[in-house]
């Protein structure tokens, strides 16, 4: 059980794959003007990690090492697909605001990442709570960031006005290179958090 609960939480704080890892940087800086839009992105990451890291698990003692990475991004693919036809006929409004960005799950290296150092060397249940931290770590930030950039960028957080009135929006930091300096901003916090909690 402890071990289980140590694959869980490993990817939400000690080896978050946005912070300590610097992976999937660019999906994070590109839907984080919205806190709406990072939640679901942050979701569809999830639903393909866990789902990638059973298959790819299930898939192991039959697919030959040769083949692997092909195989990986296959079952990655597909699952990005069915959430992107998902997304399309429940939620057609978000998924005009996303965009592409739901297909570029497909190369998240996140995803490709945990396929390969952890599903393609661990049992189903492991590997499929691996992929839920990954998401669940990937997510946190991607929400964390969105939060800033749409209550400082618009005034505004999930629709609902939160600058006092006559507080004018700081515009620049739903630019690109406003997330990644608020970005790297959080990466330095943290790192400093976690050197110092040692």
């Amino acid at each position: 059980m402890s071990r289980n609960l140590g694959i869980l939480t490993a990817p939400i704080w000690k080896e978050n794959p946005i912070f300590f890892h610097v992976l999937g940087v660019c999906s994070a800086l590109a839907v984080t003007t919205r806190v709406s839009n990072a939640l679901v992105m942050g979701a569809a990451v999830m639903v393909t990690a866990v789902a990638t890291g059973g298959f790819v698990s299930l898939l192991r003692p039959v697919v030959h090492r040769s083949v692997r990475l092909l195989v990986e991004m296959l079952v990655i693919a597909t699952f990005v697909i069915l959430f992107d036809v998902f997304l399309k006929a429940f939620a057609y409004p978000m998924s005009r605001q996303l965009g592409p960005y739901v297909g570029l799950i497909v190369t998240n290296c996140i995803l490709l990442g945990r396929a390969e150092a952890f599903a393609l060397k661990n049992p189903v249940w492991p590997s499929m709570l691996d992929g839920l931290g990954s998401g669940l770590g990937y997510s946190w930030v991607l929400v964390a960031v969105a939060v800033f950039r749409e209550a400082l960028g618009a005034g505004t957080l999930l629709g609902f006005r939160v600058l006092p009135d006559g507080a004018q929006p700081a515009q620049a930091i739903f630019l690109p290179p406003g997330a990644f300096f608020l970005m790297g901003i959080f990466v330095w916090v943290l790192y400093e958090v976690r050197r110092r909690s040692r």
